[in-house]
């Protein structure tokens, strides 16, 4: 048992090494892709715009790309803990479609008055997706009242999600001339992200993981079944909300800065989990590390694909991840087979 043990924590320790040696490569060729190629990154010594496209523009993209992706790897191993479903993913609880309203809701609102052009320029799109995303999580919380039923809180999730996805696509129907602005937003991107959206998700990063690590003793107790954990003397009900706080500060952060972008949550911590069998909070920060290496991966892949033109990254997690999720299908009824 406890040679078991070391195994899987030297395993653990390898596949973070990996994910750090990754994250540099992927941060150095980020900086090397674009419409440009690497002639902005060959001359950025004799060239003040050559200096300018790396520094204001590819870097906080990279790096961008980078922390969202950590916040939604994160994001997807609390939800797969907390609803104990490695199904589950951080636009569960009405995140995702909140999000989406908030920024419909900014932008058919924008110009309607002053009093309201003024208070959507002073939120702006990123704000306006944040609160839409947390608003979303509150109203579900709302509907399941409280926390105490998990299946209660999923299904309520899920009515949310499709209600306000619907008032969305009216808003699109009733003002189409938002629609193409809408688009960038739901096929997600990293183009507009800036040093100040860097420095936003790293401080949210950094509190996430934190609330993560300290109650993923939660999360291995809710993994042996709630009457255990409760035997353990847990207060699930407290320690539930707070989690669910982290998972739609985490989401919400993300999806303000880059949109939608699909399966990262959903895949990092599956993917960890097929290397190593481990405790939660190893998971937390396995998950994060592997879901910035997957959206930095794919936000490179997507800008150099097409280049000059790009790809919205959000279209490409989604394509692989389907690809992905469709492949562990197909192995886990190959072994079913077997058996």
């Amino acid at each position: 048992m406890i040679a078991k043990h070391e195994v899987q924590h030297r395993r653990a320790r390898l596949l973070a090494v990996g994910l750090l040696l990754a994250t540099a490569a992927l941060l150095a060729l980020g900086v090397s892709v674009g419409s440009t190629g690497f002639d902005s990154l060959l001359n950025m010594r004799e060239d003040a715009q050559a200096r300018q496209i790396v520094w204001e523009i590819r870097l906080p993209r990279t790096a961008g790309a980078w922390l969202a992706g950590a916040l939604l790897g994160l994001a997807g191993s609390v939800a797969q803990g907390l609803f104990r479903n490695p199904l589950a993913d951080p636009y569960l609880l009405g995140s995702a479609s909140g999000a989406s309203l908030g920024v419909a809701l900014a932008m058919a609102l924008f110009g309607v008055s002053p009093l309201a052009t003024h208070w959507m320029a002073r939120i702006g799109l990123t704000g306006a997706a944040f609160l839409g995303a947390v608003a979303a999580v509150l109203l579900t919380l709302l509907l399941a009242k409280g926390v105490q039923h998990t299946l209660r809180l999923l299904l309520a999730g899920v009515v949310v999600g499709v209600v306000l996805g619907a008032m969305s696509s009216l808003i699109l129907l009733m003002t189409p001339d938002i629609m193409q602005a809408m688009q960038s937003f739901m096929l997600g991107s990293t183009a507009f992200v800036g040093w100040t959206a860097c420095a936003v998700m790293a401080l949210m990063l950094l509190l996430t993981v934190a609330a993560g690590w300290l109650m993923s003793h939660v999360l291995d107790g809710l993994a042996l079944g709630e009457s255990t954990a409760q035997s353990l003397g847990l207060k699930l009900p407290q320690m539930r909300a707070a989690l669910v706080a982290v998972l739609a500060l985490a989401t919400g952060t993300a999806v303000a800065q880059t949109g939608l972008i699909a399966f990262v949550g959903l895949a990092a911590p599956h993917l960890v989990r097929s290397v190593v069998k481990t405790t939660h909070g190893r998971l937390i920060m396995l998950s994060s590390l592997m879901g910035a290496v997957l959206l930095t991966a794919a936000d490179t892949l997507a800008r150099w694909l097409v280049a000059p033109q790009e790809l919205p990254v959000g279209v490409l997690t989604a394509v692989l991840g389907g690809g992905y999720l469709l492949w562990l299908m197909h192995r886990r009824n190959g072994r079913e087979a077997g058996l």
